[in-house]
């Protein structure tokens, strides 16, 4: 864990301090060059790479936080497990939850629910805000495991 606390504070894009949004998921993707396409979908998103380009599919059914959850999600795929070459695919929700899955999840959750939000905010308050009683949950797990 200390690695992977080590890499996503190295990004230096705000992780865990501020709540991060859509601007700032475009706003690295553009820095990246990976391209967010939206469309129908029977996952919520995936990440994949083909050709050397990096995409992030989104569910276009999505909305609010899960829709934003699910995208950092996949960005996280991109910034902790991307492949140096070849084809690879992640997909969201698929599948058993592997180490890779937990950590995508772990980044999403604390871009989206930082430690300062976390500390001043009730349970109750952030589901009103729109995170579903899981994603509340999890978040509260990963701050009690890891004090992130």
């Amino acid at each position: 864990m200390k690695l992977l606390r080590q890499k996503l504070e190295q990004l230096k894009i705000g992780w865990n301090e501020r709540e991060l949004g859509d601007e700032d998921v475009y706003r690295i993707c553009r820095k990246h060059k990976v391209e967010i396409v939206e469309m129908p979908l029977r996952v919520s998103g995936f990440y994949y790479r083909v050709k050397g380009r990096d995409f992030i599919a989104i569910n276009s059914m999505l909305t609010g936080k899960k829709r934003l959850a699910v995208m950092f999600h996949e960005l996280g795929h991109y910034l902790l497990h991307v492949p140096e070459s070849g084809a690879t695919a992640n997909f969201h929700g698929v599948g058993r939850r592997t180490r890779k899955e937990r950590e995508a999840d772990l980044f999403s959750l604390c871009a989206l629910i930082p430690l300062t939000r976390l500390s001043e905010t009730t349970s109750d308050e952030l589901i009103d805000e729109g995170f579903d009683a899981e994603m509340v949950s999890e978040r509260l797990e990963i701050f009690e495991t890891y004090g992130l």
